[in-house]
């Protein structure tokens, strides 16, 4: 049946309940997505999700960070058109074409230096393939085994991806994850994990990595790899100090660490910067890259600086890696950030969103803080009516996160949680984002905030 026919059907006048319960017998029990946001979409364009009934909604989930430019932007569609009437393949392996070297050049400059330094690897459709192959490669440079990741980190749900993510719950049911993965504490502004807190405690986290490494009495062996998020994104959109970074990569290239900055999220001017990392002026050894890069078609690589592409040929495969239609998609995305300054703008609608949400913390205590760089932001549930920690940090509330999260899709508006416990509500809107839009973003939060907390908190 073809796509046209197919929507012509009566399908098309079913309701989401109807379509909902259809999916839960056509798909696994994995699906989580519909479980919180139960919709069914009929046709979305840029910040705008229309389901079957016709309602409409303001899509701050933007595929997690995946539709830079929102849905069904005109030039990306223009060139996915374009693409298909040339008559170029559609996929090629590993083979090269006009497409695929001009997409490589264009993405090339936008790595430190013009990308001077770094070589490309194309890998499979995830992010979390890139991952696995940014491990196996240090591990093959270096000749050792070890990883180091940090609490809280996202890293994909693939085996080795897996095995440096710091959320355990997926964990529990695989009991012979990758071995040699050691986990450190990464800052967190409003939890100090040393229960130290402000600059002290930064202090305090760059002393205790550089002594872990250098100790030779640490019980650890020097690892292949760091790998991090400079913002993470998963565990509650934390944004790592930049002077924390900085100790970092002094002492990864010290002791001859390949440091991974895993940009999936991230990336592509997300954050203000066009990479997050940016914002602590360092260059990594291996840049992961997914989501924004293929213009919301899936897409996957590495930026490896050129001396530690120490692969053999075919050493880390994958039939998909030559998705050409992921490379007109990214490469006219990657051109509309540049032309349109979208990261610029990204920072300046991003911190009118962070003051407008401080706002409304002074008078809502439940959210007890607001984070995050550019347009990844998250605002931490708390129960501000029990006590505090000696950091005047009040306990997590998961419960009223969840509810702010069910109000926010009543009132229109879809969002996505995270942190620990999911007690942190996130904004991942599309960089496209104009200021109507963010004034509206706003308003429907803070009447779903409204609404949840009457819910929850109703004397």
């Amino acid at each position: 049946m073809l796509i046209a026919e197919s929507l012509q059907s009566d399908h098309i006048y079913r309701n989401n309940a109807d379509y909902l319960t259809r999916q839960g017998k056509f798909e696994s029990n994995v699906r989580s997505y519909p479980r919180k946001l139960p919709l069914a979409i009929a046709k979305a364009e840029g910040v705008w999700v229309t389901d079957v009934e016709g309602n409409t909604y303001l899509d701050c989930l933007a595929g997690a960070g995946t539709l830079a430019l929102g849905h069904n932007h005109p030039e990306v569609v223009a060139s996915l058109n374009d693409f298909l009437a040339s008559g170029m393949p559609m996929h090629t392996l590993d083979l090269t074409t006009p497409l695929k070297d001009a997409f490589s050049e264009t993405l090339l400059h936008l790595l430190p230096g013009n990308g001077r330094d770094y070589c490309l690897q194309f890998c499979g459709p995830s992010g979390a393939d890139a991952v696995e192959a940014a491990l196996k490669l240090a591990k093959t440079v270096t000749g050792r085994s070890n990883i180091l990741s940090f609490s809280g980190g996202y890293h994909g749900m693939t085996h080795g991806a897996l095995a440096v993510t710091g959320n355990a719950a997926p964990k529990n049911a695989i009991h012979t994850l990758m071995p040699g993965v050691q986990f450190l504490p990464y800052p967190h502004e409003y939890r100090c994990p040393l229960g130290i807190g402000g600059e002290a405690g930064v202090q305090a986290l760059m002393h205790y990595f550089t002594q872990f490494i250098e100790d030779v009495e640490s019980g650890v062996s020097l690892p292949a790899a760091v790998i991090l998020e400079a913002v993470q994104g998963e565990g509650g959109v934390n944004p790592a100090p930049s002077g924390w970074l900085r100790s970092i990569r002094e002492v990864t290239r010290k002791h001859g660490i390949l440091l991974i900055l895993d940009e999936v999220q991230a990336g592509f001017a997300r954050t203000g910067k066009m990479f997050a990392f940016e914002h602590a002026g360092i260059e990594p050894d291996i840049i992961v890259m997914s989501k924004a890069v293929g213009g919301g078609l899936p897409m996957a690589l590495l930026g490896i600086k050129r001396q530690f592409d120490a692969w053999a040929p075919g050493a880390h495969t994958g039939t998909f890696r030559g998705n050409q239609m992921a490379m007109a998609a990214g490469m006219t995305t990657l051109e509309v950030l540049q032309r349109q300054a979208l990261t610029a703008q990204a920072e300046r609608r991003g911190n009118w969103l962070k003051q407008q949400l401080t706002l409304l913390q002074q008078r809502y205590p439940a959210l007890g803080q607001v984070r995050g760089r550019g347009l990844m932001l998250g605002i931490e549930i708390v129960d501000e009516r029990q006590r505090p920690d000696g950091l005047h940090s009040y306990p997590m509330d998961a419960r009223l996160a969840a509810a702010i999260q069910q109000h926010c899709f009543s009132h229109g508006l879809l969002l996505e949680r995270g942190g620990r416990n999911g007690n942190v509500v996130r904004l991942l809107p599309p960089l496209i984002i104009d200021e109507e839009q963010c004034a509206l973003l706003i308003a429907r939060f803070e009447q779903a905030l409204i609404a949840a907390l009457a819910q929850l908190r109703a004397a």
